[in-house]
């Protein structure tokens, strides 16, 4: 029987994921069937009823504004999910002759292998633009590589229950700061990890390129579409590295692709999902 998987989230007709888990599968050899759907967390449980009632769903990928919503829609939470409240992946696991919907996090993995490979040591001094379900990711990614502190900056302070949870829950300290006062606190940063959506950090862009000197440190830009987008022109600008968002996606589908397959995803399965959104392949 041919399987079924998607990717969730609104608007979503610009993902990638499509694209890398279709290349990841042919290689792979098994037939499954990758596509988007479209939907608002207020549609969500009326899906996942219909997915309950078919039996050919193998796995969902959760984007936003699904990630919060969609723990309370599976059977259980593992892993760096269970402690963060936030998920993006959906695996649906046969239990004796039922299905069970199990939620992972492979966001925190994706950000970590991400960054390794532009360099980032261990022990980063951090920063998170953006408080919401992704920033959760973000904060237990730089816990994972050794840091003890992050700075989490927002537009509203009292909006940033995600980023809170999440540092709680992995032992992390934490400041959350006015997205105002930004600009010349990241210009030092080692690692800074946007999470906000396309352009919304464009003001903030402006005012780092207007700022004297320069930046050696790493930027991790989730949004890339657009591309590149304004705060990772003037972050090079500034001498700093950029990782586009789309490696941070290949690396959490990459274990995706493990959970809905059954497959072990080597560097030629790595490979070819670079090539299906233009990365280059890997270099170690």
């Amino acid at each position: 029987m041919s399987r079924r998987a998607a990717v969730l989230g609104h608007p979503i007709s610009h993902s990638k994921s499509p694209a890398m888990h279709t290349a990841a599968y042919a290689k792979l050899g098994v037939d499954i069937g990758y596509t988007a759907i479209d939907l608002t967390a207020d549609m969500l449980p009326a899906f996942m009823e219909s997915v309950r009632a078919d039996e050919s769903w193998c796995g969902l990928s959760v984007t936003m504004p699904l990630k919060t919503a969609m723990v309370r829609e599976v059977d259980e939470v593992r892993g760096a999910a269970a402690h963060l409240g936030v998920l993006n992946t959906v695996a649906f696991e046969n239990d004796g002759g039922s299905v069970r919907r199990v939620g992972y996090n492979t966001d925190v993995a994706g950000i970590v292998e991400a960054v390794r490979y532009a360099g980032v040591a261990t022990s980063p001094h951090g920063a998170v633009l953006g408080g919401g379900g992704t920033s959760a990711a973000a904060i237990a990614a730089l816990r994972g590589l050794g840091a003890d502190h992050v700075d989490v900056f927002v537009r509203d302070v009292s909006r940033a229950g995600d980023a809170e949870a999440a540092a709680a829950a992995v032992g992390i300290g934490l400041s959350v700061r006015p997205l105002v006062q930004a600009a010349t606190a990241i210009a030092g940063s080692d690692l800074v990890i946007s999470t906000f959506p396309p352009r919304a950090a464009d003001a903030l862009a402006d005012e780092l390129g207007a700022l004297p000197g320069s930046s050696g440190g790493v930027l991790l830009d989730v949004a890339y579409d657009p591309w590149p987008s304004r705060l990772a022109e003037q972050w090079h600008r500034h001498g700093g590295v950029v990782v586009p968002g789309l490696e941070m996606l290949m690396y959490q589908a990459a274990e995706q692709i493990r959970l809905f397959s059954g497959c072990t995803v080597d560097s030629a399965v790595i490979d070819v999902m670079c090539d299906s959104v233009g990365l280059p392949r890997r270099v170690f």
